[in-house]
């Protein structure tokens, strides 16, 4: 490691990434818990239109919001604080604007209209708290944003939840959302108001200028990354039922698990990885990616092997049987996702590559789009799945071919590929094992019965390589 990169408490930056990481864990549980609850309070029609909702405000994240939240991970760590105000202040002022507008754009386009303003006025209000979920991380407070981040997350599944189980109606729900919201908001507002001060600057051209350019160009090439994923629901809300949308939207769901794995630990190490960069330690920099890879890699590959034998079992259980036509798409996610384990964001951020991220991506969008369309014609549901793992593969090809071009270092040194492979072998052959193990002996046991054995199994054969490796 380079002098620079050894001043950063590896252990601390692993220690940041667990607390994250367990956060969004329980977050994430939570919204899971949340869907295992509606599908068993609403008819598929009326859950179908609960996930319509989501694909709209997730599709219109993806393209109001142009990174101006995630930039500040550039711009506060190196910058005093009246600056830092005033972009905090300045990216707030965008995100409510921005979500105003598409709340006026869902108002004249609603495929949802019998709701009224309703899912519009939810729109606007989760564009304006957005900044919630980046701004106590960039600021390296991290039980803070546990705290935010559990009471929001708590709130809004006891919330709907017990509107589900109780009324039925999904008026009622999308009125829970908006307090969820708000709730989400006045968070936000004290945060800002306690840590950073709500006073001037709010607003400077020429500093707004720097910052949209810096931040837009990788906005869009999130924007065209994410739409990758939002394509393939999008085509099967036009060509498949309501109840099939369902489902397939409940396959999608692992990408969320995968999020919260590569997230959470690229979340710890950016802060610490900009300051490098502002330093000129590109090797370290570098050396921290290839670490944070891995160290998602141990959580990843794990899952999404385990994920891929007992996709059945795990949709029955969660999902109950009536929407087992997700497990095969989710199968062809997790072996699409597997790339995902190697993220290279960050760097693309930090070497300025916003422009050539965007073009990848937009070859990658167009590419997934026709990818899903002509698969869920010929293969239905798991067809329409084929083009996230299509546009993966291209995009994560050619971004590494281009850092390692940008930072002058091989292509085979930008990462820790032996450690990533081996971590690959052992979770494929656990779960083979496991696979193995649960034909032999609880084939015919229950659904939950046999996803417990074989949890049990690959708990063990992880567990045996890493302490075999931790005794080296």
């Amino acid at each position: 490691m380079t002098a620079a990169s050894k001043a950063i408490s590896l252990q601390g930056l692993k220690r940041r990434a667990l607390s994250l990481g367990m956060v969004k864990a329980f977050d994430q549980a939570m919204q899971f818990l949340l869907p295992v609850v509606l599908v068993r309070c609403l008819d598929a029609a009326t859950f179908g239109e609960y996930r319509l909702i989501w694909l709209i405000v997730g599709t219109l994240l993806y393209l109001g919001t142009l990174n101006m939240a995630g930039g500040l991970y550039y711009f506060l760590p190196r910058s005093e604080p009246g600056k830092k105000r005033l972009y905090i202040h300045q990216t707030w002022i965008y995100l409510a604007a921005v979500g105003v507008l598409c709340a006026l754009g869902v108002a004249a386009f609603n495929p949802l209209a019998k709701y009224g303003p309703l899912v519009p006025a939810f729109i606007a209000l989760w564009f304006a708290s957005l900044l919630l979920e980046y701004l106590p991380t960039i600021d390296e407070r991290i039980g803070w944003q546990a705290w935010a981040t559990i009471t929001v997350s708590v709130v809004r599944v006891v919330l709907l939840g017990a509107g589900a189980w109780l009324t039925g109606d999904m008026k009622v729900i999308v009125w829970l959302l908006i307090a969820a919201a708000m709730l989400k908001l006045g968070l936000l507002f004290f945060y800002v108001r306690r840590h950073h001060g709500l006073g001037r600057p709010w607003f400077r051209r020429d500093a707004f200028s720097l910052q949209f350019r810096h931040s837009a160009p990788f906005g869009l090439s999130a924007a065209l990354y994410g739409l990758r994923s939002q394509t393939d629901q999008w085509v099967a809300a036009a060509l498949f039922a309501l109840h099939s949308f369902a489902a397939f939207s409940i396959a999608a769901i692992l990408g969320q698990v995968v999020n919260l794995c590569r997230t959470a630990v690229g979340e710890a190490f950016l802060p610490s990885m900009s300051r490098l960069h502002a330093e000129g330690e590109h090797a370290g920099m570098l050396e921290m990616n290839a670490r944070g890879n891995v160290l998602v890699a141990g959580l990843l590959y794990p899952l999404l092997a385990f994920v891929f034998v007992y996709a059945d079992e795990i949709v029955t259980v969660v999902y109950t049987a009536e929407y087992l036509e997700a497990a095969p798409a989710m199968r062809v996610y997790a072996l699409g996702m597997s790339t995902l384990a190697v993220e290279v964001g960050s760097l693309l951020l930090l070497l300025r590559q916003g422009p050539y991220a965007i073009g990848v991506n937009a070859v990658a969008l167009a590419l997934s789009a026709v990818t899903s369309l002509v698969g869920a014609l010929y293969f239905g549901l798991p067809g329409a799945a084929a083009g996230s793992v299509v546009a993966l593969v291209l995009d994560r090809a050619l971004t590494l071919r281009r850092i390692a071009a940008q930072s002058g270092v091989p292509f085979r040194q930008l990462q820790d590929w032996r450690g990533l492979a081996r971590t690959a072998l052992i979770a494929v052959g656990g779960a083979a094992l496991a696979w193995g193990m649960t034909r032999a002996f609880f084939e015919h046991a229950a659904p939950l019965a046999r996803i417990a054995a074989g949890a049990v199994v690959m708990a063990v054969v992880c567990s045996l390589f890493i302490l075999r490796r931790g005794s080296k």
